[in-house]
This record gives structure tokens, sequence and C-alpha cells, in this order.
């Protein structure tokens, strides 16, 4: 299968939400999809409640490592989607820019977590249908 659209998620740790976005996307989309995440101020790990909390629907995400957010990941994604964390990413035309209004996870336990992946996986599905309708 062909990728038809590549992803950016964004959040200023890159340590919860975005990659649990992440990891929902892949696992959801598979190959179709190309998948980044990335974030301003990149934190040192994985929130380790956040990767209990796709452990726990079958998505492993621990060995994912936050990244810091360039202008050429932006450029080269389709969709470029922040987390409703204030983080802003740089204008290229024709991009999708989306922005998730999702609490932050960070300090949070897994209990606290589990809602916010739940409506991760949701917005998730709903990227993918538009990726769908598309390409």
């Amino acid at each position: 299968m062909t990728i038809k659209a590549s992803v950016l998620f964004v959040c200023v740790h890159n340590a919860g939400r975005s990659q649990m976005a992440a990891g929902w996307l892949q696992h959801l989309a598979g190959d179709r999809v190309e998948v980044r995440s990335a974030g301003s101020a990149p934190g040192n790990s994985v929130n380790p409640a956040a990767v209990e909390a796709m452990a726990e629907v079958g998505i492993d995400i621990s060995n994912a490592k936050p990244k810091l957010l360039s202008t050429e990941a932006v450029e080269v994604s389709d969709y470029c989607i922040t987390m409703g964390c204030g983080d802003v990413c740089p204008f290229f035309p024709g991009k999708h820019y989306l922005d998730w209004k999702l609490d932050d996870p960070a300090g949070q336990g897994v209990e606290a977590v589990r809602p916010i992946r739940d409506e991760i996986k949701t917005l998730v599905e709903g990227l993918i249908a538009d990726i769908d309708a598309k390409y």
C-alpha cells in the first residue's frame, strides 16, 4: 500500500498527547500514513502514564523519544496537528493545520490519562476518515 499522507503531531514536550496520537495513527492507519511527532521544548522521555495507558490498548510507545520541532518536519507534512498546548507551527501554504484541545497528561496518573487516550483515538479515527476522503 502506498502512503496517502504525512501527519505531524505537535505538543510542547512531545512526551504525552502527541506521542499517544502518533501511536494511535500508526496503529490504526498502518503504512498508509507517515507519522511524525515533535515539540518546541521536548522532554527527556515519554510520560510513563501515557506509555502505560497505550499499553493497556495494545500499543507500545515505550521506545518513542521526544524530538525537537523543526521547520523541515512541518514542511514535509500534509497535516500539522497541535494538541491544544499553545505550540505554533511554521506556516506553509497547502498544509492542513488543526488544533486538538486536549487536557495535558503531564504529572497525571494513568487513571487521568485514559480519557485523554480515548479522546485522542476518536480524533485520530476522524483524521483517518478525512485523509481517506481527500487522498
